[in-house]
């Protein structure tokens, strides 16, 4: 009867962790597609500064690609870097609002990549104010980039459960019985 038991448990146990299973893949799957969809190409991109005022210049660079690069954003006017060169620059528009981020997207024949144009907050006119740069945001091997406290907390919450009732399921019949 205790071999009995013991297997309901495990079973119980099994299951629940394959429930949690799948979500944790398929995250993983979509953090994969999104990466590729966005950052992953055959060429090298940047924005230098990525954090920069209102009515600024960025310098735009491209590496590996072997064709006219165009690179748009909504802060500033479309930018052609010729086949050939590496680097263009161009104005961020004065109207930027400060704090948001800005989507640039970097179009090399038919692939494309983007990074994010942080746009600094504070008035232009203060000489105290520096921007603050940081590095290009690149991938980070198809990880999720950090633990969701939430699906952490779900999933040991389903095992505690089951592990529970197993518990309970197995001393309510060993009363049952008188043993």
């Amino acid at each position: 009867m205790h071999a009995i038991r013991v297997a309901s448990a495990a079973l119980l146990g099994m299951t629940a962790l394959t429930l949690t299973a799948p979500v944790a893949v398929a995250k993983g799957d979509e953090d994969r597609d999104r990466d590729r969809d966005r950052n992953i190409t055959s060429f090298g991109f940047n924005v230098s500064p990525t954090t920069i005022a209102a009515g600024g210049r960025v310098t735009l660079s491209v590496n590996g690609c072997e064709s006219e690069t165009k690179v748009t954003s909504g802060v500033f006017d479309t930018v052609t870097i010729h086949k050939g060169q590496s680097t263009a620059s161009a104005a961020v528009d004065w109207d930027a609002k400060p704090g948001a981020v800005y989507e640039v997207r970097f179009q090399c024949g038919h692939e494309s990549g983007h990074t994010d144009l942080t746009i600094a907050t504070g008035r232009p006119d203060n000489p105290t104010h520096l921007p603050v740069h940081r590095g290009v945001k690149a991938g980070v091997g198809g990880t999720a980039g950090g633990f969701d406290l939430g699906e952490i907390g779900l999933g040991a919450a389903l095992i505690a459960g089951s592990v529970g009732a197993a518990y309970y399921w197995s001393r309510r019949r060993v009363g049952e019985h008188g043993g």
